[in-house]
């Protein structure tokens, strides 16, 4: 695995855990997945693996028709016999449910992720004349109510990046810490705030991935192509600082590459940039739940204050469809009415 890249190894890794997913569901199932293999990333089959497998759990605990059978011992026939009711009594399921001892809930955005999967599916199996009825074209999917985006303003930024750099408000066991990882923690977030690349993106960075001829990094995009994002000086500095820390790290044996590495000199992982930001946000934000995708956020409004280009914007984020840009980063109308409130003038000044 030494000669793999970060995202080869995690698509591994991912069909890895779709196979183990499969395993426990019938054939046809595993049919299905090999139909969308050239046109669906791993992860996102995965997530349809899993989706597909709970509903099968949820027909054979909860629904007469499938009660003492297992899984995988559901026929294509019974399947045919499925009606959109049995799909609705799924996702009103979902929204809470005890499983293990565990509670489990879904909001509006998990409940409409799981019906599409389902309804790829049965798509799949309707198309390709495998059953007589689509029972998922009729259900309604989940109203989603907007949220506020939630995102750092300027003065916030600056304070969390002064955080990040000086431990300030960090307790005691924290800044035990700090110093140790200071620098680099500097560099990773100064880099994810100042290019709003996705946190995938940025544990996936090698070293041999930044051109500072061209102040620009080199990233795997959501979809597996790759693409050029450039940075400000801020965060070239930034980068220059860590990087003369971490040729002195002697890595763990595979992890030499990595650009960004954790306290065991492996790749740092998701998780601890996760933690990472939310320890810093914590003492700067208290009233934000900030995450590295909300960091994401804040780079694409600012940026779009700055240029006004949504296009840009979709560009540089890597973005495919710009209402996605417009949706969930700028916040274009609320920028563009803000701007509009003196555009209409009531009464000339006198002098004027």
């Amino acid at each position: 695995m030494a000669n793999k890249t970060y995202h080869q190894e995690e698509e591994i890794h991912n069909v890895l855990l779709m196979r183990e997913v499969l395993s426990e569901l019938p054939g046809y199932v595993s049919t299905f997945f090999r139909s969308i293999e050239y046109t669906k990333a791993p992860r996102t089959r995965l997530g349809y693996a899993r989706d597909i497998k709970s509903f099968f759990e949820f027909l054979c605990s909860h629904n007469p028709t499938f009660r003492n059978k297992m899984p995988a011992d559901i026929p294509l026939s019974a399947i045919d016999q499925i009606e959109s009711e049995d799909i609705e009594e799924y996702l009103d399921y979902l929204k809470y449910y005890v499983k293990d001892g565990r509670e489990y809930t879904n909001g509006e955005q998990a409940l409409k992720r799981k019906l599409t999967s389902i309804r790829v599916f049965f798509n799949y199996l309707y198309k390709n004349k495998k059953i007589d009825a689509n029972p998922a074209m009729i259900v309604d999917t989940p109203k989603i109510h907007e949220k506020a985006i939630i995102r750092m303003d300027p003065n916030e930024i600056a304070q969390f990046l002064d955080n990040v750099e000086y431990g300030n408000k960090l307790s005691n066991h924290q800044q035990a810490y700090h110093e140790k990882s200071r620098v680099r923690d500097l560099a990773l977030l100064t880099l994810m705030l100042g290019t709003g690349i996705r946190v995938s993106e940025c544990v996936g960075l090698d070293i041999q991935d930044i051109d500072f001829d061209y102040d620009r990094i080199k990233v795997v995009r959501k979809g597996g192509y790759e693409a050029f994002v450039y940075f400000g000086s801020e965060a070239r500095e930034a980068l220059q600082d860590y990087l003369q820390v971490r040729k002195d790290i002697v890595t763990v044996e595979g992890h030499e590459n990595a650009l960004f590495l954790s306290s065991q000199r492996k790749r740092i992982s998701v998780r601890s940039v996760e933690n990472m930001v939310k320890k810093y946000a914590s003492v700067t934000t208290p009233l934000k739940k900030i995450t590295p995708h909300k960091l994401r956020s804040t780079y694409g409004t600012a940026l779009y204050q700055q240029t006004e280009d949504i296009y840009l914007v979709a560009d540089v984020l890597g973005h495919k469809d710009v209402n996605t840009t417009r949706k969930h980063y700028a916040d274009i109308d609320e920028w563009q009415r803000m701007k509009a409130k003196d555009a209409v003038t009531l009464r000339e000044k006198p002098g004027k």
